[in-house]
C-alpha cells in the first residue's frame, strides 16, 4: 500500500506508481491511435461523423456501471481491512489473556506468543498461495516443518495455539472455563481468515465484468465518430481524456477487488503482520534474546 498525505496535491499528483497509468497505457494509446485514423479519414477522405445522441445516452449507463464496479470492489477492499483488523485484535487478546491466566509460566506463554505471531504470516501466505511464512522462523524447526507440510498452514498454526492452551489446562494453570474462553479468540481468528478466503475465492460475477469491458471498448472506440464533426481535430485529445478516465476507473476496480496480493494498492499485510508480532511479543514480555533462544515447544 502507498502512504500519502491527501492534503498535499503536488506530492503525488504526478506519481506513476500505483496510479494505474502503466496498466491502462496500452489501451488508451490504442484508442488514441484509432481516433487519429478516424479523424484523418474524416477530413481527408470522406466524412465519418454520426449523431452523438446514442453515445450521450450510453455514456450515462456506462458511468453507472463503472460506479457500481468500483463500489463493489471497494466494499471487498474495506471488508478485507476490517477482517484483518479483527485478526490484529484477537491476536492481542489471546496473548493478553494468556499473560493474565498463566503468565507465571514464562516458557509456555512465550510459546503461545510465537504461535500467535506466526498466525498472521501463515494467513498471508495462505491468501497469496505462497510458501514464504515470514517470521514463522521463530518457531522450532520441528514445529515449522509440521506447519509447512500441513494441508493448510494457518490451521496448523491455530492447532499449535490450541495445544498451548491445552497444555496450560493440563498443568493446572487454567480451568476448562478459561480454556474455552481463550479458545474463542482462536475460533475468531479462523473465522476472520475464512472471511478473507471468501473474498479471495469469489471474484465479481464473470458476466458483469465481461459485459462492462465490452461496453467500455465499444464506447471508447466508436466515440470518435460521434465527436469528430463537433470537435474536429481536438477529437483526438477529447477521446484521450475520456478513455483515460473510463479505463482508469475500471482498472482501479480490478486492482482493489483482491486486496491481499502484492499490488501497490493492496492491503499492507506485511506491516500488519509485523505489528501483531511486535505487540504480542511485548505483551508476553519477550525481548530479542527471548526470540532467539527457543524453548522446548509442544
Amino acid at each position: 500500500m502507498i502512504h500519502y498525505d491527501p492534503h498535499r496535491w503536488l506530492d503525488h499528483f504526478f506519481d506513476i506508481r500505483g496510479s494505474m497509468v502503466r496498466e491502462i497505457l496500452g489501451r488508451v494509446a490504442l484508442c488514441v491511435l484509432w481516433t487519429t485514423v478516424i479523424v484523418v479519414i474524416h477530413f481527408k477522405v470522406r466524412p465519418l461523423g454520426i449523431p452523438s445522441t446514442l453515445h450521450t445516452l450510453v455514456g450515462v449507463a456506462l458511468g453507472l456501471l463503472l460506479v457500481f464496479r468500483t463500489n463493489a470492489s471497494y466494499d471487498r477492499f474495506w471488508e478485507g481491512r476490517k477482517l484483518w483488523g479483527g485478526i490484529v485484535n484477537e491476536c492481542r487478546n489471546l496473548v493478553r489473556g494468556g499473560a493474565l491466566h498463566f503468565g507465571q509460566d514464562k516458557e509456555l506463554l512465550a510459546t503461545l506468543a510465537r504461535w500467535t505471531a506466526a498466525f498472521p504470516f501463515a494467513a498471508t501466505a495462505t491468501l497469496r498461495g505462497a510458501k514464504d511464512l515470514g517470521a514463522m522462523k521463530d518457531l522450532r524447526p520441528a514445529e515449522l516443518q509440521a506447519v509447512l507440510s500441513s494441508q493448510h498452514s494457518a490451521l496448523a498454526v491455530a492447532a499449535g495455539m490450541g495445544a498451548c492452551l491445552r497444555q496450560a489446562r493440563d498443568k493446572g494453570l487454567i480451568t476448562d472455563i478459561v480454556l474455552t474462553s481463550l479458545d474463542q479468540n482462536i475460533t475468531l481468528l479462523v473465522d476472520y481468515l475464512g472471511g478473507c478466503e471468501r473474498i479471495r475465492k469469489t471474484p465479481l460475477p464473470f458476466a458483469y465484468v465481461v459485459h462492462l469491458r465490452r461496453a467500455l471498448v465499444l464506447y471508447c472506440f466508436t466515440l470518435p465518430f460521434a465527436l469528430v464533426e463537433t470537435f474536429g481535430w481536438s477529437t483526438i485529445l477529447d477521446v484521450f481524456l475520456i478513455s483515460y478516465v473510463f479505463f482508469g476507473i475500471e482498472e482501479i476496480g480490478v486492482e482493489i477487488e483482491g486486496p491481499f496480493g502484492y499490488d501497490d494498492n493492496d492491503l499492507p499485510l506485511e506491516a500488519i503482520c509485523e505489528t501483531i508480532q511486535d505487540n504480542v511479543y511485548a505483551i508476553a514480555g519477550m525481548g530479542d534474546h527471548d526470540r532467539e533462544v527457543l524453548p522446548e515447544g509442544l
